[in-house]
């Protein structure tokens, strides 16, 4: 056969880099509804492109690679940094995801959470308030692990989250992730680990009703509307959603703050979909 010339081969690498851009970058639709959410420079000199910072941010997350293999066209892969902690820090990622988040269903909220595997990479982080056992990396069975809980809406799109160490029991979890948001009068979903009494007394004291199986060694078992329970996979539906991102669905970060920080971009990315 006869071999392509180079200037074909040229093309079809240029070609395939150009789909590479686009394969995780934020569409025009998405971006006009986050852009106006970035904070302004002030004084000095103007800094990157908000799109393109966001948009390397999303490629790392999404491939799970090393900040240093950051492809070139966005730019000193210190530059995507410095921006990923400033936005980590300042609350902007927050933010974004919880006004994105503002129209959620909350009629019928489901709870649940997901074991991620710590990579070796995420330990060592420094002694005292940022030591290791500080940044919610535990040990259970399958090693060193951190809990992403969650509660998602009615539509299957994240409300809000919260970290432990991976060894935390849900129910020990459950009430201070729902004291995160308002709660009244929705449905509570979950599974047979959240039918502890503190937790069901939580839920009905703040005007909700929990729809929560039994467990069948319980000797005082209530009812459970199990047609209504059936929606509770929307929150295991979103945590194979989110885990396409592979900077989600192994902690790669010494802080949980940055782990956290991954967990609200994947979730950007999906909630602008």
């Amino acid at each position: 056969h006869k071999k392509p010339s180079n200037g074909i081969i040229k093309e079809k690498a240029k070609g395939e880099e150009q789909m590479g851009a686009k394969r995780y970058e934020l569409s025009d639709e998405q971006w006009e509804q986050i852009k106006e959410m970035f904070p302004r420079a002030k004084t000095g000199r103007p800094p990157k492109d908000n799109r393109m910072m966001m948009n390397a941010i999303l490629w790392l997350a999404r491939s799970g690679a090393a900040w240093a293999d950051i492809p070139e066209r966005y730019g000193s892969y210190k530059t995507v940094y410095s921006r990923f902690c400033k936005w980590r820090d300042d609350g902007t990622l927050l933010r974004i995801f919880e006004t994105l988040n503002e129209d959620a269903d909350f009629e019928n909220l489901s709870i649940d959470s997901t074991s991620i595997k710590a990579h070796p990479q995420s330990a060592g982080a420094k002694k005292g308030r940022n030591a290791e056992n500080n940044q919610f990396i535990g040990v259970s069975r399958g090693g060193k692990t951190t809990k992403i809980h969650a509660v998602v809406d009615g539509l299957g799109n994240p409300v809000c989250f919260m970290l432990t160490g991976g060894q935390v029991h849900d129910s020990k979890a459950a009430v201070d992730v729902l004291s995160g948001i308002n709660i009244s009068g929705s449905n509570i979903l979950g599974d047979k680990a959240y039918g502890t009494e503190k937790i069901r007394t939580y839920i009905t004291e703040q005007n909700a009703k929990y729809i929560i199986p039994p467990k069948e060694n319980n000797s005082d078992p209530w009812y459970c509307d199990y047609w209504l329970y059936k929606e509770r996979h929307l929150v295991e539906c979103f945590f194979n959603k989110i885990k396409a991102f592979r900077r989600v669905a192994t902690r790669y970060d010494k802080l949980a703050s940055s782990f956290l920080a991954f967990v609200h971009v994947a979730s950007i990315w999906l909630l602008s979909k």
